[in-house]
């Protein structure tokens, strides 16, 4: 039994496989010796890629809207979540347990006025 791969041809060979299909379905008379290879078979395999074709391409619009629906609603959240910080601050205030319970640091602990400075270098002049 052949071993079945899981990573297809690249598109060019597949574009061609196609070509060779339609080419062969007008050849008349064909009747190969292994019915493997006949145009029932090579017509067989050719629909059900094309049904699978339409499988994924319908699995990949389905991710895609999935994705825009779970950005939508992350900005939602986002939302939300910064309104209740602002109602945080403005109910227990800017030093309140409250606050850095939902993340956010505490006014008393944020660090004003702190700069760092260059320091200027001498020049020597000879």
């Amino acid at each position: 039994m052949q071993k079945k791969k899981l990573k297809g041809p690249s598109a060019t060979v597949i574009r061609a496989d196609e070509d060779a299909y339609f080419a062969l379905k007008n050849i008349a008379g064909y009747k190969p010796s292994n019915p493997e290879f006949s145009v029932e078979a090579a017509t067989a395999a050719y629909e059900a890629r094309q049904r699978q074709r339409e499988v994924v391409a319908l699995a990949i619009n389905a991710l895609s809207a999935a994705r825009d629906s779970l950005a939508i609603l992350d900005n939602d959240l986002h939302d939300v979540m910064n309104g209740a910080k602002n109602q945080i601050r403005a109910i227990y205030g800017e030093d309140s347990d409250e606050l850095a319970s939902m993340g956010l640091k505490k006014k008393s602990e944020k660090r004003y006025g702190i700069r760092k400075t260059k320091k200027k270098e001498e020049v020597i002049t000879g």
